[in-house]
C-alpha cells in the first residue's frame, strides 16, 4: 500500500491520473472537536490493478502541499468519482476553494438506476462489485499516526471497489439515456452556495415554537453571534452554547452576567468572559431591532389547503411511477412536494426537467381530472377519462 507524504509524490500521481478518464476519491476526516472538518486522509484510485493505481494521501504530513490535488480536481478532462460526495466536497471547497469538475456521485446514480433511497456504499459493493467490506475501522481516529494496516486496507477499499461501481453505473446510465438526469441532480453539489454558512442566516436552523417577531429577532442575533464565534475559533457551535440554551436566553432576555448566572442550560464557561459579553450584546441588539427588520418564519406551507384524497392518489401514482422507472421515490418527489401539488401548487421540482417526464405530467393530469388510477393485478395503471 502506497502512502503519499510529499508534494512531489502527489504531483507525480496526479500527473499519471490525467492519463485516465476518471479518478475515484474519498476522504477520512474528523469534526467532533472543530467547526470545520479536519482532513486526515485522502484516498485516490485510477483504473488498473497495479499497486500504484490506488494510493493513500496523508494531508497531515509535514511540508505537504495539496495544490497538485486541487489542480487535478479542477482538470475537466478527468471525471472525479465519489460516493455520497457532499461532505468530501465541502472539505475541498473550504480548504482549497475548489469544487471537483466534472463530478460523478455513485449514490445519486444508484438512486436513478433503481437501487433505492440513499443507498450505502457497502450495499453497492455487495450488489455490483460482488465483494464485502470490513467496516471495523470506520470510526477510528484518523488523525492519529501511524495509521494501522487495518485502517489503510479499509480506506483503500473505499476507492478500489468504487471503480467497478462507477463503470457499471455509468454504462447503465448510457443504456437508459439518464446520464443527464444525474448531472441535473448534481447541480446542488457543485454550487458553492451549498457550502457557505452565513451567520446572519443561522437562526433559520433553530426550531422554535413561537413566531413572535421580537423573540425571533433575539434568536437571530444569538445565532449570529454563536456562528461567528464558532467559525472564527474553529470550534463546534455546541461548545459555545447549545440550541436549548439559546432558546432559554431568548426567552429570559438576560441583561447582565448576574442574569446569565441564573440560566439552567448555559454552560458555566459561557456565563462570563467573551461569550457572556457576546450573548448580552446579542440580546440587546435583538431587542433594539425595529419591527420592520424582525425575522419572519415562512408559514406558507401551514396555509396550504391540501386535498387529502388527492394527496393519497398522488402517492399511489408516485409509487407506480417509481416502480415503472426504477427510480427512488424521494428522488422524484418528497412527501411535502406531493402535499403542495395536492394544494394546487404546480411550479415545484416535480414539474421541471426529467421529473416532469417521469411523474409531473401525469400528476398534473391526475389533478385536472383527465386521468384516473386503477389496479391491474399487482400494478397500478393510468386510465384516460
Amino acid at each position: 500500500m502506497i502512502t503519499i507524504t510529499t508534494t512531489e509524490g502527489l504531483a507525480a500521481f496526479c500527473d499519471r491520473a490525467r492519463a485516465h478518464p476518471y479518478v475515484t476519491v474519498d476522504t477520512e476526516f474528523l469534526r467532533e472537536r472543530s467547526y470545520y472538518s479536519k482532513l486526515c486522509l485522502v484516498q485516490l484510485a485510477v483504473p488498473g490493478e497495479a499497486e500504484e493505481d490506488a494510493v493513500l494521501l496523508d494531508p497531515l504530513a509535514k511540508g505537504l502541499s495539496l495544490e497538485p490535488l486541487y489542480d487535478l480536481m479542477r482538470d475537466t478532462s478527468v471525471v472525479k468519482v465519489f460516493h455520497a460526495a457532499r461532505q468530501d466536497l465541502e472539505i475541498f471547497y473550504i480548504d482549497g476553494g475548489v469544487i471537483p469538475q466534472p463530478l460523478f456521485d455513485t449514490q445519486v446514480a444508484a438512486m436513478v438506476c433503481g437501487y433505492g433511497e440513499q443507498v450505502g456504499y457497502e450495499t453497492l459493493v455487495r450488489k455490483i462489485a460482488r465483494a464485502s467490506l470490513d467496516k471495523t475501522s470506520r470510526f477510528t481516529d484518523w488523525s492519529r499516526r501511524p495509521l494501522t494496516d487495518a485502517q489503510k486496507v479499509y480506506a483503500l477499499a473505499d476507492v478500489t471497489h468504487l471503480r467497478v461501481i462507477y463503470e457499471y453505473l455509468s454504462d447503465e446510465l448510457d443504456k437508459t439515456g439518464r446520464k443527464g438526469w444525474v448531472e441535473e441532480e448534481l447541480s446542488t453539489l457543485t454550487d458553492p452556495e451549498t457550502y457557505i454558512i452565513r451567520p446572519e442566516d443561522a437562526w433559520e436552523r433553530i426550531k422554535t415554537r413561537t413566531n413572535s417577531g421580537r423573540f425571533l429577532a433575539v434568536v437571530r442575533e444569538l445565532a449570529r453571534f454563536r456562528e461567528t464565534y464558532a467559525q472564527e475559533r474553529n470550534i463546534p457551535r455546541a461548545r459555545v452554547f447549545k440550541d436549548d440554551a439559546l432558546l432559554e436566553i431568548a426567552s429570559t432576555k438576560p441583561q447582565s452576567e448576574e442574569d446569565l448566572s441564573r440560566s439552567r442550560l448555559l454552560l458555566r464557561e459561557a456565563r462570563r468572559g467573551e461569550i457572556a459579553d457576546g450573548i448580552l450584546a446579542a440580546v440587546k441588539a435583538g431587542l433594539a431591532a425595529p419591527q420592520k427588520d424582525w425575522p419572519v418564519v415562512d408559514q406558507s406551507r401551514d396555509k396550504l389547503q391540501v386535498n387529502p384524497a388527492l394527496a393519497d392518489l398522488l402517492r399511489v401514482l408516485l409509487k407506480a411511477k417509481s416502480d415503472a422507472s426504477a427510480v427512488a421515490q424521494k428522488l422524484i418527489a418528497t412527501s411535502a412536494e406531493l402535499d403542495e401539488i395536492a394544494a394546487g401548487e404546480f411550479d415545484g421540482p416535480a414539474f421541471k426537467g426529467w421529473r416532469r417526464e417521469v411523474f409531473g405530467e401525469d400528476a398534473l393530469r391526475l389533478c385536472r381530472g383527465e386521468v384516473a388510477l386503477a389496479a391491474d393485478g399487482g400494478r397500478v395503471k393510468i386510465i384516460e377519462l
